[in-house]
């Protein structure tokens, strides 16, 4: 009797654990509501020749054509829809139209903005490669950037930039002068409004701005007024990483889907993570690898009109795009 005793002792203890564990998984994994996405088909492998890549980072997509920042050639190579190699602009070095590490990327009324990580600016671009302004230079004052990794650009032409070292995002005016910024300079933080090395930022039609927390491995979510909406991301989005839906493991770059759903490149866990814009966990597609269909860390992502999605598969060296299933 005394030792069924203790093994009931020893035991129940376990069952509530793991009661608890079960408990713990459903509320912080949801479930897919979408189907995945099937692949279309890729592009690109290692070199420097026009169609080849060193790194691929930021993608934009304009009048039916793909941008892609080609971060170790120093360069943005331009394609269409299917991979055909179009034109490309820029080479590696410091001055104006040269490019050190480009980033994330965006594209605003024919002009493409480009995050240089190395040499701490925005620089702005016509479609065809014509450099028309910059924004920002290096430093920690307001206004000024430490390697910025993305940026985003509302419909009046304000101009939102994730400053990665400076642990804050950045709000210019169209002429680019410093407005306001979110998160302490240099600071680090996992509350609301602040940052672990924030990667990227993406705009809704309405103003809504979605923020990639890179290192805190969650989105954060502010209204057009500037004021803390939501965040997401692992329990308690509280820079808790790892492989289960709507979890990360470094987010590197956002994207507002047509229909306002966010695309998120979950970088370590070499997959896409698609979220409803309140932040519902939609769906997810890819897997480490470097077959057809897998990725060795995507870097960015971008939506067309029609939903088809652009990847950089950055250590793979090549462009993916995806589309959903039939």
């Amino acid at each position: 009797m005394l030792r069924n005793t203790l093994i009931n002792w020893t035991v129940a203890p376990l069952f509530a654990i793991a009661a608890l564990l079960l408990i713990g998984f459903f509320a912080f994994v949801p479930f897919a509501q979408e189907p995945s996405y099937t692949l279309g088909m890729s592009w690109g492998d290692l070199g420097s020749e026009p169609g080849q890549f060193n790194d691929p980072t930021g993608i934009a997509i304009a009048d039916g054509e793909v941008f892609v920042a080609d971060s170790r050639n120093g360069r943005i190579q331009v394609f269409d829809f299917n991979g055909v190699f179009k034109r490309e602009f820029g080479a590696p070095g410091e001055a104006l139209g040269e490019l050190g590490r480009p980033m994330n990327i965006t594209i605003h009324h024919d002009d493409l903005y480009v995050a240089e990580y190395f040499n701490d600016r925005i620089q702005v671009f016509g479609l065809d490669g014509t450099l028309k302004r910059t924004i920002g230079k290096a430093g920690s004052g307001p206004g000024q950037l430490n390697a910025p990794g993305g940026v985003a650009v509302a419909t009046d032409g304000h101009v939102y930039v994730a400053d990665f070292y400076n642990q804050r995002i950045q709000l210019f005016n169209p002429d680019g002068d410093f407005v306001r910024q979110w998160g302490t300079t240099g600071k680090v933080g996992i509350s609301a409004g602040q940052f672990n090395y924030p990667t990227d930022v993406g705009l809704a039609p309405d103003g809504t701005l979605y923020a990639a927390d890179g290192y805190n491995d969650r989105i954060q979510v502010f209204d057009p007024s500037g004021q803390f909406i939501r965040k997401w991301g692992g329990p308690l989005a509280m820079n808790i990483f790892g492989p289960f839906n709507g979890w990360f493991t470094t987010v590197t770059c956002i994207a507002v889907g047509p229909d306002g759903n966010i695309f998120t490149a979950d970088f370590y866990n070499d997959r896409i993570q698609k979220f409803a814009p309140d932040g519902t966990f939609l769906t997810a597609f890819g897997e480490m690898g470097s077959g057809p269909g897998q990725f060795s860390h995507p870097f960015a992502v971008a939506v067309t009109g029609d939903g088809t999605v652009f990847v950089t598969d950055f250590l793979n060296n090549r462009v993916q795009k995806w589309r959903l299933p039939d």
